[in-house]
């Protein structure tokens, strides 16, 4: 248990930092997944830029590496490109 009222601040913003770091990043997953999951082209073209935001908010965070989140918008990119 914590000792100083600091420590128990820090307690409480890194749990409210985690939930939130969580709903986040479980919902950046979903859009990817809705994306890969997608067959027509106009629809990815209008999906893409958000997927990628979410992925960068992700990185600016540190929840996700910078370079995963590269990755998978590269990967995006192909499958968007794949699509007739």
């Amino acid at each position: 248990m914590a000792n100083h009222k600091s420590a128990e601040k820090r307690i409480r913003q890194s749990n409210t930092r985690r939930l939130n770091n969580r709903y986040v990043s479980r919902t950046t997953r979903n859009s990817v997944r809705k994306f890969r999951e997608l067959t027509s082209k106009d629809e990815a073209h209008k999906l893409y830029p958000e997927v990628c935001s979410m992925l960068d908010k992700l990185a600016k965070k540190n929840v996700i590496h910078q370079k995963k989140a590269n990755n998978l918008k590269s990967k995006l990119a192909a499958h968007m490109n794949k699509l007739a």
